[in-house]
């Protein structure tokens, strides 16, 4: 059975994106980006929500030509590589969409996680398919890196859940001198 590992970047003050959705504040140095690779390697699916593809997609397709960072330069050639499954009620899809689900999002989401084959899924920040996942409890592991940076706004980490949701410290570790990530995963008696 693959899982779902939901990878974010949030504020110290536990924002995803400032006020006007900027997200110019994450420090990938090289420790957090050995992380993030580490996270790839067991990934066979990307997983996104409709905001966070379409940054996504404006940017990795030719990531290299934009920015010469090491992570960036590691990152581009997996996320081309690898299937991207784009989950909107109204995006048709581009050319860098392997699938765009629609439906029912606990039937989707079951059933992607019961095939046999392709590995774990991982989705990358965002906040309402990771809190509509999260509700569900279909979201496996956790891992969120809260970055040195107070951005007094903008979309919260988990925006309104509707209820209560234990989780289990894994690790936790401070990357690069400054970056705090922690891994969690739900609580077993969920």
């Amino acid at each position: 059975m693959s899982k779902i590992i939901y990878w974010v970047h949030t504020s110290a003050d536990g924002f995803i994106d400032g006020p006007n959705g900027e997200f110019d504040w994450p420090m990938m140095g090289p420790e957090l980006s050995a992380y993030s690779e580490s996270l790839d390697k067991r990934v066979g699916t990307l997983l996104f929500g409709r905001p966070v593809w379409q940054m996504m997609v404006g940017f990795w397709p030719n990531a290299e030509s934009i920015s010469d960072s090491p992570h960036v330069a590691a990152f581009a050639p997996f996320w081309r590589a690898t299937p991207k499954i784009v989950f909107s009620r109204t995006y048709p899809g581009d050319e860098w969409t392997s699938r765009v689900i629609t439906g029912n999002l606990a039937d989707e989401v079951t059933a992607l996680k019961a095939r046999p084959e392709g590995g774990d899924m991982l989705l990358t920040g965002g906040a309402a398919l990771a809190g509509a996942l999260t509700e569900l409890g279909l979201i496996d592991e956790y891992h969120i890196a809260v970055h040195p940076v107070v951005l007094g706004g903008g979309r919260r980490l988990f925006a309104a859940p509707e209820q209560r949701h234990e989780l289990r410290l894994v690790d936790s570790h401070v990357l690069d001198g400054q970056v705090v990530v922690s891994h969690y995963q739900l609580a077993a008696d969920r």
